[in-house]
């Protein structure tokens, strides 16, 4: 399938869009909103002359938050567009960039979808003179028309797992084209680096920069918040373990091991943060169906000596609440959806689990696992086997600790090499 197939059957599907979109809005209302800007109609103005940013969802859109704040300091003549595919993305970049001193610099909208003419009329109407997208978020006809117009274009972060390769690899003719219009692909190892070589990237602009997500930086005060939110709750020697990101088919888990936990330690809390916002209200009165004491995060409330799980079921708290907790479970594990950024709680000392499937997470994981930084568990008697140990022996705790910010501290300046490689698309 090449590129005017890969459109035409894009054009075709039109109406299942429409459904899966409609489906999306029935779940989070969200999703109903600034349609038009979907198909490049109604954009809000743009600046042109600047840096175009694509993050597809939240996760990316964090990922790419440092990124965004080291190029408004080494470009401050330049505007920067961030786009997004998500109303939890775009909530993320405005509760990140609202603030008046990126109100003259920052500037957002949904990316519209990847058909020429929706591409071509976004492209004229940003004029961006670099487009950076976040890790692997490839759409033939944005980049194409990037091509056209000159637009170098860089993927950042990039990640490429075997799984994603061997599917890119049976579109050979739409995905060897459109890799080799890119001119900057910073990948994060060596070994992604040969994926995408192997699958119709130019040689000279693939560069093994590392991750970026090692370079981020925890607030001072954050800990120090969240021990005194602790003290207020009454709940400082209390146990108390989250589950985050977590997906369909995973709290059910989650609750059976809390449930073991709490045969053991009765005053244990969990912490429990689903992945998407349309989620919560379900997690909430699947906690009650099972009888667990529920406390919601976005009433404020102080928790309660007899609740037994807070649901965090709030915005950009979740590094907060990983503070909040003893040791952290990163979901999307436990079922195969690949897993989910394990860098944060380490960055914030705290013992690390995680389920097997962590394929988006591979050399991460990797370099926790043999650090000691990371358990990986199958089942719900394993995740409460092995938190009970980590309870029972503070020692290992403080060891896994150690070990991830160890892993930590050797990786960063992926963030460095990034923006000198995109320095140079800027100055071509």
């Amino acid at each position: 399938m090449n590129r005017a197939l890969y459109s035409l059957l894009f054009h075709l599907g039109l109406p299942i869009v429409a459904g899966r979109l409609a489906w999306r809005a029935w779940r989070a209302p969200a999703y109903a909103q600034r349609i038009g800007e979907r198909f490049a109609l109604g954009l809000p103005p743009l600046k042109p002359g600047g840096i175009w940013l694509h993050a597809v969802s939240v996760g990316e859109s964090i990922a790419a938050a440092p990124l965004v704040k080291a190029l408004l300091a080494r470009y401050p003549e330049l505007p920067i567009t961030i786009t997004c595919m998500t109303p939890t993305g775009s909530e993320r970049i405005q509760a990140m960039f609202g603030a008046p001193e990126y109100a003259d610099r920052v500037q957002h909208c949904y990316l519209p979808y990847d058909l020429p003419w929706a591409a071509a009329r976004f492209l004229d109407r940003a004029r961006p003179r670099l487009a950076v997208i976040m890790e692997t978020e490839l759409w033939p006809n944005h980049i194409h028309q990037c091509a056209r117009r000159g637009i170098p274009v860089a993927l950042a972060n990039a990640r490429l797992s075997a799984r994603s390769a061997r599917g890119y690899a049976r579109f050979a003719r739409l995905t060897a084209p459109m890799l080799a219009e890119l001119d900057l692909i910073a990948v994060q190892t060596a070994t992604e680096a040969e994926r995408f070589r192997g699958l119709g990237a130019r040689s000279e602009c693939v560069e093994v920069t590392g991750s970026i997500k090692f370079d981020l930086t925890i607030d001072a005060e954050l800990p120090l918040r969240a021990a005194a939110l602790r003290e207020q709750w009454g709940a400082s020697g209390r146990r108390v373990w989250i589950a985050a990101s977590t997906h369909a088919g995973e709290d059910e888990i989650i609750l059976a091991a809390h449930r073991e936990l709490l045969a053991r330690e009765p005053d244990a809390l969990l912490i429990l943060v689903p992945r998407h916002p349309e989620r919560f209200n379900g997690v909430f009165e699947l906690c009650q169906r099972q009888g667990f004491a529920t406390r919601r995060r976005s009433t404020g409330e102080a928790v309660q000596a007899g609740d037994q799980v807070l649901l965090g079921d709030t915005m950009g708290e979740l590094l907060f609440l990983y503070a909040l907790a003893d040791t952290a479970f990163v979901g999307g594990s436990l079922v195969p959806n690949g897993g989910h950024n394990l860098l944060e709680p380490a960055a914030l000392g705290k013992p690390v689990l995680s389920g097997p499937h962590l394929f988006n997470f591979q050399e991460i994981a990797a370099q926790l696992r043999e650090a000691g930084a990371l358990v990986e568990v199958d089942d719900a008697q394993a995740l409460a086997a092995q938190i009970a140990a980590l309870w029972a022996a503070p020692e290992q705790s403080a060891r896994m600790r150690d070990t991830g910010l160890a892993v930590i501290q050797a990786n960063q300046g992926a963030l460095n090499r990034l923006l000198d490689g995109l320095g140079r698309l800027l100055t071509a």
